[in-house]
């Protein structure tokens, strides 16, 4: 069964092809200048799942489980940062079984809301967008979108960044997902994460597919997607 989190996000791919704009970080900005589409799993649960609720020592439970999500979370980066996206995946208990590329070139017309009216006033450079799957041995998984936005100088990507963290302003669409089964699948932006770095700003969001997994891994899962270089 594929879940669809929350009323508001966006349709990736479906009939036609596309992505439906969203009222919140999911609605999308630029092109595809290289598209990497990643699909993760099996592994240990780990923090992963949860379900119910604690009773007894459930706070100390929850504390010690959610140190060693910041742990492996922060592993997770330093891997990224060096361009070893497996093994950042790895950190998080999980593995990489299937990756795909291609690119595109193109800007203005994969941007919604005010990053459209943004791009219109400063183009950007350069566009590359990802679409990654991921997931554990338990069939929890979860989809996340990257972007890697290149502008002219510095301050441009600054100011790029500054619109879009604002949640509602619109955001840069992600891949169309049909191809991996993604069509009932909606980015509603409410885990994303960006990073700038000199004149690329790396904009990450991730989504429920099937199964659950929880708010702060969703987040956690972007905070790494971030780190990972341009392609």
């Amino acid at each position: 069964m594929v879940a669809e989190v929350g009323t508001v996000g966006r349709r990736i791919g479906g009939a036609g092809g596309g992505s439906d704009p969203g009222e919140g970080k999911g609605a999308g900005t630029l092109v595809v200048a290289a598209a990497f589409v990643l699909v993760v799993a099996d592994g240990t649960t780990g923090a992963m799942s949860t379900g119910g609720g604690t009773s007894g020592n459930g706070s100390a439970v929850d504390s010690a489980l959610s140190r060693d999500l910041n742990t492996r979370k922060n592993e997770g980066k330093k891997s990224a940062k060096k361009g070893k996206a497996d093994e950042a995946w790895n950190r998080l208990d999980l593995r990489s079984i299937k990756k795909n590329l291609k690119s595109d070139a193109k800007c203005l017309a994969a941007s919604t809301d005010q990053i459209r009216e943004f791009f219109l006033r400063i183009p950007c450079e350069s566009l590359v967008r990802s679409l990654l799957v991921i997931g554990d041995d338990r069939s929890n998984t979860a989809a996340i979108s990257v972007a890697w936005v290149s502008f002219r100088d510095r301050a441009d990507a600054t100011a790029f960044e500054r619109v879009e963290r604002v949640h509602g302003n619109g955001d840069i669409k992600p891949l169309a997902g049909t191809a991996l089964d993604l069509a009932n699948v909606r980015f509603t932006g409410h885990h994303f994460d960006s990073r700038r770095d000199g004149r690329v700003v790396t904009v990450a969001e991730a989504e429920i597919m099937n199964g659950h997994l929880d708010n702060t891994v969703l987040d956690a899962l972007s905070e790494v997607a971030v780190w990972l270089p341009k392609p």
